[in-house]
């Protein structure tokens, strides 16, 4: 299973991005071989509308299955409903690692989408 965090950047020290849509990037755990990629979201951060949608739709092309971010809104949202993305929050400004880790042991909470 391939997890995506909302990234400062690619490394397992690097914080939790808490916006989605504006992320820096996405940092992919493969839960099965624990290998690591990143996705820049550059193209993103500074785009004037649509930014959700386009890192929602970014995420699914990736083959993402769950999502573990900050706040994401209503329009990216559906897009991740679509895709059967799980979306789980309430991390804060953890590391990667602490938030894999939490979401590993079952304490983090599932958003609604």
């Amino acid at each position: 299973m391939k997890i995506a965090f909302t990234a400062y950047g690619n490394s397992w020290n690097e914080q939790v991005d808490i916006r989605f849509g504006r992320a820096k990037g996405f940092f992919i755990v493969d839960t099965e071989t624990e290998q690591t990629e990143y996705l820049d979201n550059r193209d993103n951060i500074n785009a004037a509308h649509g930014a959700g949608t386009s890192s929602a739709q970014m995420i699914a092309d990736a083959g993402i299955q769950i999502l573990i971010t900050g706040k994401v809104g209503p329009k990216a949202a559906s897009v991740l409903k679509a895709a059967g993305i799980g979306v789980y929050g309430g991390i804060g400004y953890a590391s990667i690692k602490e938030a894999y880790e939490t979401y590993k042991k079952g304490l983090l909470t599932r958003q609604e989408l």
